[in-house]
């Protein structure tokens, strides 16, 4: 988590792990995880390959198939 006054609550399959600023966790690949923001004013970086899909098997409109590169 790169800023803002509260955490980040992060769904790593059977456990919550809670992420503070300045801190970061690394899932392992193939690995369900969810992160949570635990307020609006708290800035997340998530590094992930540009072949990940964002919503696992949802096929609805928050599915995004033509991923941005930076």
């Amino acid at each position: 988590m790169i800023g803002g006054p509260e955490s980040v609550a992060h769904h790593v399959r059977d456990r919550e792990e809670v992420v503070e600023e300045g801190e970061f966790i690394v899932v392992p690949h193939g690995v369900e995880h969810c992160p949570v923001a635990l307020t609006e004013t708290c800035e997340v970086v998530l590094l992930e390959p540009a072949t990940t899909v964002n919503t696992d098997i949802a096929t609805d409109g928050r599915r995004v198939e033509d991923l941005t590169v930076v």
